[in-house]
């Protein structure tokens, strides 16, 4: 066991004792512990959220619009495609934020059958303060490491991550 345990640890001699499980402990400790960071990464990104009076699937429609382009526009049928959304759901999104005044529909100067979402002034001002106070609690998050430890664990996530990419587990 290593000099300072974690929860994890606990869990992991715990399958140990059991002793009727054939388990790579080494994998259920990453599987585990990326699963316990992520869990607690996602409940102060809510926070942030709530403190700016957004909900995680807002913050999904106006990242992909911050994130677009200067124009910070796309169409509505663009950004559920994105976000894996039925049309519907974005439907539903885009009333709450325009409703709140984070984005607007416009005719789309180039089909005037369709529209463009864009975000507002007031909608860009608040992404941009609630990414910045989430990138310092993100920064919390990584503060025990070196920057060597931080890209060291960038590479090896970034591995593994492109592995799971090009060979979906089975069922």
């Amino acid at each position: 066991m290593p000099q300072h345990e974690d929860s994890i640890d606990r869990l992991l001699a715990k399958i140990v004792a059991a002793g009727e499980f054939d388990i790579d402990l080494d994998v259920e400790g990453i599987v585990d512990r990326i699963g316990k960071i992520n869990s607690r990464m996602k409940k102060a990104q809510k926070a942030t959220l709530r403190e700016h009076d957004l909900t995680l699937e807002e913050w999904g429609v106006m990242t992909t619009l911050r994130l677009g382009g200067d124009a910070c526009r796309s169409s509505p049928g663009d950004l559920a495609s994105d976000l894996e959304l039925s049309s519907g759901a974005m439907t539903s999104r885009l009333d709450r934020l325009e409703e709140a005044g984070l984005v607007r529909r416009l005719p789309d100067p180039d089909d005037r059958r369709g529209v463009v979402v864009e975000l507002t002034e007031k909608g860009r001002g608040a992404w941009d303060l609630a990414a910045n106070v989430q990138g310092r609690r993100e920064a919390f998050f990584a503060r025990t490491l070196t920057k060597p430890e931080q890209k060291r664990l960038n590479t090896l996530l970034r591995k593994l991550l492109l592995s799971l990419d090009a060979t979906p587990p089975t069922t």
